[in-house]
């Protein structure tokens, strides 16, 4: 697996990478990821791809993120029962 791009923003990481015919978009909030997978041949290369990942896509990013963070939290006040 190789990076290919790493696309610039204030809050994310984001990273595409190259893997077995598949471009994986991996979107980094602290100790949380999201990793989107899509094959090479349903995009037209990684400029379209990179325009895929709109504000849209990291709004509804965030609120994973949040119900990820809810999640753990939850799991992690139940360790000891």
């Amino acid at each position: 697996m190789r990076v290919i791009a790493d696309i610039p923003h204030p809050r994310y990481k984001i990273q595409i990478f190259l893997y077995n015919a598949k471009y994986l978009v991996k979107i980094e909030l602290g100790q949380f990821e999201q990793t989107f997978k899509i094959a090479e041949t349903d995009v037209n290369g990684l400029e379209e791809l990179k325009r895929m990942i709109t504000d849209q896509l990291l709004r509804n990013s965030l609120d994973r993120f949040l119900s990820m963070r809810t999640d753990w939290e939850e799991a992690f006040k139940n360790k000891e029962a």
